[in-house]
């Protein structure tokens, strides 16, 4: 019985090495927590529209934020996408915005918000969004401060509490 336990143990703290290592390499392509998103360089987008017809600004307003990338085809960001809505409706003291970025038609990411009852702000993404924030693969999220810094990114699915945490 020890001995399957103590094998147990083992295969799960090499599961998670492998898994944290794989996720490091992953996330080397996106912007470092360091960097500061401000009036002043190519990271500063005040009026990106909105599904609803208005304009929203992926620079924090006086919370820490999440900035979350997605995709309306992506199968993971369908699986993720209701983690993100839960840390917004439980956290008023954080500001969620989704991007959508890589869709046909506005249409597609009406369906995906109205499927998964999603009521932060979804803002409709471009080319110039997708590069200046580095996104190569959905679901990609930004945590930034009030001062408009990053400090903690991700990519692929997040946990409720995964989010919830890289946002402190």
């Amino acid at each position: 019985m020890l001995t399957t336990l103590k094998s147990l143990f083992l295969q799960g703290l090499v599961f998670f090495i492998i898994f944290q290592s794989i996720s490091f390499f992953r996330e080397t392509s996106m912007l470092s927590t360091d960097t500061r998103i401000s009036q002043t360089n190519q990271l500063s987008f005040d009026n990106v529209p909105t599904l609803m017809g208005e304009t929203v600004s992926l620079n924090s307003q006086g919370k820490n934020t999440v900035i979350y990338f997605f995709a309306p085809w992506c199968q993971v960001c369908h699986v993720s996408i209701g983690n993100l809505q839960a840390l917004y409706q439980k956290n008023k003291q954080l500001d969620v915005i989704a991007v959508a970025l890589d869709y046909s038609s506005v249409d597609e990411v009406m369906a995906f918000t109205q499927q998964h009852q999603l009521t932060f702000p979804i803002a409709l993404g471009s080319e110039k969004i997708k590069q200046a924030f580095s996104i190569s693969a959905y679901p990609s999220y930004y945590v930034i401060n009030k001062e408009n810094s990053i400090i903690g990114k991700s990519l692929g699915y997040s946990s409720a509490l995964g989010l919830y945490l890289r946002s402190l």
